[in-house]
């Protein structure tokens, strides 16, 4: 049956047309159905039909047929290019089959190298050891034949004396001889006859494991980073002017991370006011996988926040961001949170809002927002998760890291308060502490931590190896005496805030005296925000003096007792203080 397209009455095909159709159904099929269309349209049934109306129809088909033309005409372009894209993407794989092959080539002769020189080392050890060896072993033959021919001498003499001389020549030499011949004799029983050195030199090359490694060694990825399956880690709440960092890490469309760099990553602030005002960031590829952004805000109110991979969002962007105004430290006047704590000697903010407070009751508290006791973690002694006198803290994450004074040690404990490890005892030597005092991370999880009693500041590996001492005896600027709250300024400088020095010493990292600051009375807290502020607990003072970057005081919080500790909320800056004197931990808000 076919339709008419005018009426759309349907009307059988005429007898013996449907064996006359094409056994291919494509266009041939059409065109020999149109052909039918036309013969129903002529036909008696249909004759009526007007001519006109039959031209509007087939202008409608017209149109359509053009508009379908233009559709496969874009569907091919579309595919040709596609076509082109997957040309370009076969030549790339070439292009990165022939990079891989040169990194693994390259490689391999760098560890063929490396080999090399080893064995060469060993070599060269072996034959140092065995020359050694010889010479000692040659050394102690060559007394020994002194002392046979010394022997020799004597003992000749001593037969011809008996054999030729007279009984007055015997009476004469004969107490010579048999004195000289006991020192020697006397002489060899002191000393040892056994070989000097022994025989064995032993080698030790395990390689079993090495093989092992060996035959697992290097990687081959043929996912590329998937911008879905990537993600930023960021804050919600940045400054004014203030340097804000933006991590992202690669990873394929697996969720596998990706450890290499050179993808397109981009990242953007764009104002929600001031007419979308946008500051771009500056992309550091760590090559690893890894990137870092740096934006600067430079005005206040609601941000978004876009980072993209190859042009693609990662996961958690876009996010918003509150911009808000730098600090007007001037506020600081009345506390406006006061928390009950015996003996407050350090307190510490989760990024959850939690307010951790070590306490000279040999036990860490931890606050609610609201002020409200929820967990109490460790007590007295010298076992796991124990304290005496805890002096210092610092928070990473869901990490604890915790100066056990009394104990001359620190203590890793997650943030419920398991025990995770410890390092340090009593002493002077390299990794020992004389009662510690205070404890920071930094961004490579490193740590450090002021030794009080021997007047110095350690730099460990997040697993205790011990890195780097930087002495504060001696004399010159760079000296200081009892070293107690650390803090880590925007440069990644180390900031001591020197008890008995009563000043403030800056480091490098790597312990290089950078400058010293402030002239506060005995200061033991410090914390430094994201503009570089230091606040300052002055325990003689009872105050807390806050200094701008350049080191000048701009101003105090008076009518404390005893400070401790100080603490910045990472969420808001909120400050808080370990009112030690009073039993109380104070929270002002900027």
């Amino acid at each position: 049956m076919f339709q008419c397209p005018i009426c759309e009455q349907n009307t059988s095909i005429p007898v013996g047309g449907a064996s006359g159709l094409p056994q291919n159904i494509h266009l041939g099929f059409e065109v020999e159905v149109a052909g039918y269309m036309s013969k129903i349209v002529n036909n008696s049934i249909h004759k009526s039909h007007a001519v006109k109306k039959v031209s509007t129809v087939a202008k409608t088909h017209q149109m359509e047929i053009s508009r379908a033309l233009e559709d496969a005409k874009e569907v091919v372009t579309k595919l040709t290019g596609a076509i082109d894209g997957n040309n370009r993407m076969i030549e790339e794989v070439e292009v990165s089959k022939r990079n891989a092959f040169l990194a693994i080539n390259q490689a391999f002769e760098i560890l063929q190298q490396t080999l090399e020189e080893r064995r060469k080392t060993l070599l060269s050890d072996l034959e140092a050891i065995s020359l050694s060896k010889t010479t000692a072993l040659t050394l102690q033959k060559e007394q020994f034949e002194r002392m046979v021919e010394d022997i020799g001498h004597y003992t000749d003499m001593a037969s011809q004396i008996l054999q030729t001389h007279t009984d007055h020549e015997i009476v004469a030499l004969g107490g010579l001889i048999p004195t000289e011949l006991q020192a020697t004799l006397k002489t060899v029983q002191t000393i040892s006859l056994t070989p000097n050195q022994h025989s064995n030199i032993t080698v030790s090359v395990k390689t079993d494991d090495l093989i092992k490694q060996l035959s697992k060694l290097g990687n081959l990825f043929q996912n590329y980073p998937s911008p879905s399956s990537s993600a930023c880690t960021s804050t919600s709440v940045v400054k004014v002017g203030t340097r804000y960092h933006v991590k992202v890490q690669s990873k394929t469309s697996k969720g596998e991370e990706y450890p290499h760099g050179g993808v397109e990553v981009k990242g953007e602030m764009r104002s929600k006011t001031h007419n979308g005002a946008v500051v771009y960031g500056e992309v550091e590829d760590h090559r690893d996988g890894t990137y870092t952004i740096t934006l600067t805000p430079q005005t206040a109110g609601p941000h978004q926040l876009l980072i993209t991979m190859d042009g693609q969002h990662v996961q958690n962007s876009p996010n918003d961001l509150d911009v808000r105004p730098k600090r007007d430290y001037h506020t600081l006047c009345n506390a406006q949170q006061v928390i009950q704590c015996n003996r407050p000697s350090c307190v510490a903010i989760h990024d959850n809002g939690d307010i951790y407070v070590v306490s000279y009751d040999h036990c860490i508290y931890v606050f609610d927002q609201t002020g409200q006791l929820k967990n109490t973690i460790g007590s007295s002694g010298r076992g796991d998760s124990q304290f005496s006198s805890p002096c210092g803290m610092s928070i990473k994450g869901d990490v604890l890291y915790v100066a056990d004074y009394g104990n001359h040690r620190v203590q890793k404990l997650t943030s419920s308060g398991k025990f995770l490890h410890k390092f340090g005892q009593r002493g002077s030597g390299q990794g020992q502490f004389n009662g510690p005092a205070g404890v920071i991370s930094d961004s490579n999880n490193k740590l450090i931590v002021s030794d009080l009693g021997n007047h110095r500041i350690q730099m460990f590996n997040e697993n205790g190896g011990w890195l780097l001492t930087i002495h504060g005896n001696g004399s010159g600027n760079h000296s200081f005496q009892s070293p107690r709250g650390l803090a880590l300024d925007p440069q990644g400088n180390i900031h001591v805030a020197t008890h008995s020095s009563d000043t403030i010493k800056v480091f490098t990292k790597e312990g290089v005296y950078v400058r010293m600051y402030g002239d506060p009375n005995g200061p033991i807290g410090l914390a430094i925000d994201g503009e570089g502020y230091s606040h300052v607990s002055e325990y003689s003072g009872h105050c807390l003096s806050i200094y701008d970057p350049e080191g000048n005081k701009i101003h105090t919080v008076r009518n404390l007792k005893n400070p401790c500790s100080t603490a910045l909320d990472p969420r808001d800056g909120s400050v808080f203080i370990a009112n030690n004197g009073a039993n109380t931990v104070l929270k002002y808000c900027v």
